[in-house]
């Protein structure tokens, strides 16, 4: 690759949730089994690749799964092992590169280029597959590409254990024969739309006379931020800060005037309460400390907080533990400024990391 064009490799761990079972249980190794909930009215989270065999797969009902192969083995969830395990897989992967972005519990970016001085991508890809398979038995796919999004079509091209490079002068040969509904991010809805309008391969969708064609399904800007990703002019940065959790999420307003009225105040602190929780449900997360700021007329600032048992978005248990709070601690100064904090963060789905291709800094 060209010293001026980024490194990018997408490590996408193998069925990991079928391969974290077999660590527990080596002998599944030679069952035909898929992960999910045994309840005849779930739904599988992943398949081993030898009940991919029977067309069994993520996301099909237990029903429809046993349908395939009567004899399916349903191993339940175990999420603490699942973060144990992801938490390895990142470890080895902060040895190599500072910059990575974590897309998921099991998949992450890494800017390799500042190692390309002193080793070929795939060598250092074969290094890496080694060490999380020796270390972790992790089998993992590596994509090599110069932007996130042709990273994360590589590594798809070949599973398991591939390692696959996608240069922009590979992506007519490579990408263009593939069926539409391979576009990482394209919708389980929309590509039977492109479909039934004859938008059958990526040639198709990248060829612009079927431009009008295709915006009867998405919108244009949609379709050029999809195009530019394909024809290899997407994003290349990685920041690695960039979906870490904030630490707290506040609101605060300031009176006109000084106010010492506890119903007056509290009434507001209910106000910026709701505009913080607001933030929270947004955000998809959890709190588990709320508390109040307050600032009297000379400035002086008081904070009080409290943490719960349990994480919640409950706006009722947030809101009760706030009013209990005010009412033990308020001293009855006058204050000019009231403020809500919520804090001790986290992820309402800690096994998905809110990362989106098409809404990432630089499109």
């Amino acid at each position: 690759m060209k010293n001026n064009v980024r490194v990018i490799f997408h490590i996408d761990l193998n069925a990991f949730f079928a391969t974290c079972a077999m660590i527990k249980e080596p002998y599944l190794k030679n069952k035909v089994f898929a992960v999910g909930s045994p309840s005849q009215r779930g739904v599988l989270s992943t398949a081993s690749y030898k009940a991919r065999k029977y067309g069994i797969g993520a996301g099909m009902s237990v029903t429809e799964a046993l349908k395939k192969y009567p004899k399916l083995l349903l191993v339940p969830l175990d999420f603490d092992f699942y973060k144990q395990k992801s938490k390895a897989f990142m470890n080895i992967l902060e040895e190599y590169s500072d910059l990575i972005l974590q897309a998921s519990i099991d998949e992450a970016y890494v800017d390799m280029t500042h190692h390309m001085k002193t080793i070929h991508p795939i060598e250092l890809a074969k290094q890496i597959q080694k060490r999380l398979l020796k270390d972790e038995s992790l089998p993992c796919s590596i994509g090599i590409a110069p932007t996130l999004f042709l990273a994360k079509m590589a590594s798809d091209l070949k599973k398991p254990l591939g390692i696959t490079v996608l240069r922009k002068r590979d992506v007519k040969k490579v990408l263009y024969p593939m069926d539409v509904k391979d576009i990482h991010g394209i919708g389980k809805k929309t590509y039977p739309r492109l479909k039934q309008l004859g938008i059958n391969t990526i040639e198709d969708f990248v060829n612009l006379s079927n431009l009008p064609t295709i915006k009867k399904v998405m919108s244009e800007r949609s379709y050029q931020q999809y195009r530019d990703n394909i024809l290899g002019n997407g994003n290349n940065v990685i920041d690695p800060d960039k979906y870490k959790l904030p630490k707290s999420i506040s609101s605060e307003t300031t009176f006109n005037y000084d106010v010492s009225d506890e119903n007056v105040i509290f009434d507001e602190m209910k106000n910026q309460f709701q505009e913080a929780y607001r933030r929270l449900k947004r955000t998809e997360m959890l709190a588990k400390t709320i508390g109040y700021k307050l600032k009297k007329s000379d400035f002086k600032t008081i904070t009080r907080s409290i943490t719960l048992e349990e994480y919640t978005d409950n706006d009722v248990i947030l809101l009760d533990a706030l009013d209990t709070l005010f009412q033990e601690t308020f001293d009855g100064e006058k204050v000019r400024l009231v403020g809500v904090h919520l804090s001790n963060l986290s992820l309402k789905n800690q096994d998905e990391i809110p990362f989106n291709l098409f809404t990432y800094q630089n499109f």
